[in-house]
């Protein structure tokens, strides 16, 4: 047949499986903003965008409720099917995180001890990160602030990260009653050596953002504060290379003798995140030229590593995980959300391990000995 008698539809089909419904403005939620690409001036591209995913729940340090889950999976979701998405930004509202986990109120009023509940949890969180790791553009991780729990698993997955120098990184999971299985477990051997890997992920330690620029685990590390128009590093954080116990260190805490000024010079300045958008911007246009599918192939040749582990434990890990809420999840997440109460968020370690030793039975009467009682 010749080429002119055969038919094109020329009509574009919407890919999209969900709609708008699962964003909104108000905290708590998460955001879809479409952003224009710009060039290397900074001038505005016409008809080019980055795809932004926001948490949005800044006054609980962008924690992320069931209902927050489905809005990042239906952005991602979007982006991937838009034609005019050069990439992805995904980051939180606010000045003082990106994303700190799950809704400890939620995990203590509803899914603890209602492990089926819990499982369907950890499907939509699973879901989040299929999303990010099959996302079909690439993924920057703009952090703000501090990136922990569920919310460093996820960061993680994304493809390159840029920070805040004031951003704090590290899980929290054996000291609070789970394990680091939304991701963690799976990507960080990839990343860095098997003990390393393996300290992170139980020592319960943050990193600071230099200590993960060190690691290799972030792209790039940018001031954000200003003191009389002049940039400022994180003074809480030593940024020069120096021996500690017999070993090279670098990033980690200023000693307690340098804390007090260094707090007072916190408190002087001010916030601006142009830096941090301005090395965003310049990731966007470095992908803005590049073959688009050649780039996504590159990509996902990345991915594919990330995705060898995760792919084979994220079933597993989910029905664990959901098990564990009717034991030492129940009993982590009820002392995090009562520590207005008891002035603490964990549970009394060594009566735990007294009545395991002793072979106690894990009931109420169990929980009652090991949960802390209300402060004088």
């Amino acid at each position: 047949m010749p080429l002119k008698y055969l038919r094109r539809d020329n009509e574009l089909k919407d890919h999209r499986l969900l709609d708008d419904r699962h964003f909104g403005t108000s905290a708590p939620s998460v955001l879809y903003q479409k952003k224009p690409i710009k060039d290397a001036a900074g001038t505005p591209i016409d008809g080019l965008y980055s795809a932004w995913v926001s948490i949005n729940n800044p006054d609980r340090f962008n924690a992320c409720t069931t209902e927050m889950l489905k809005g990042v999976i239906a952005g991602f979701q979007q982006a991937s099917a838009d034609r005019s998405v050069v990439a992805v930004v995904f980051t939180g509202v606010g000045e003082k995180a990106f994303f700190t986990g799950g809704n400890v109120g939620d995990f203590a009023a509803y899914y603890s001890r209602r492990p089926q509940e819990y499982g369907m949890y950890m499907d939509l969180f699973n879901t989040m990160v299929d999303n990010v790791l099959n996302c079909q553009k690439p993924v920057i991780c703009r952090v703000n602030g501090a990136r922990v729990a569920g919310g460093q698993e996820v960061g993680l997955a994304c493809d390159l990260t840029v920070t805040s120098d004031l951003a704090v990184f590290g899980q929290a999971s054996p000291r609070h009653g789970s394990a680091p299985l939304g991701g963690t477990t799976d990507f960080l051997p990839w990343f860095l050596s098997i003990e390393d890997a393996t300290y992170n992920c139980v020592s319960c330690e943050t990193w600071s953002a230099y200590k993960m620029k060190a690691k290799n685990l972030v792209t790039k590390v940018v001031p954000v504060l200003r003191n009389d128009g002049q940039w400022v590093r994180n003074p809480l954080v030593r940024t020069d290379t120096y021996i500690h116990d017999g070993e090279f260190v670098y990033g980690e805490p200023v000693p307690p003798d340098e804390l007090k000024s260094a707090k007072e010079l916190l408190v002087r300045c001010t916030t601006d995140f142009s830096r941090l958008d301005a090395a965003v911007d310049e990731l966007l246009w470095k992908f803005t030229n590049l073959f688009p599918h050649c780039l996504m192939k590159s990509i996902d040749g990345i991915r594919a590593k990330k995705k060898f582990f995760w792919d084979q434990m994220k079933t597993v890990n989910r029905h664990w995980l959901a098990a564990n809420m009717n034991s030492d999840a129940w009993l982590g997440f009820s002392a995090m959300d009562s520590k207005k109460i008891t002035g603490t968020d964990t549970i009394d370690f060594i009566k735990y391990r007294q009545l395991v030793a002793q072979g106690a039975v894990f009931d109420d009467a169990f929980a009652a000995q090991v949960l802390r009682p209300p402060k004088a």
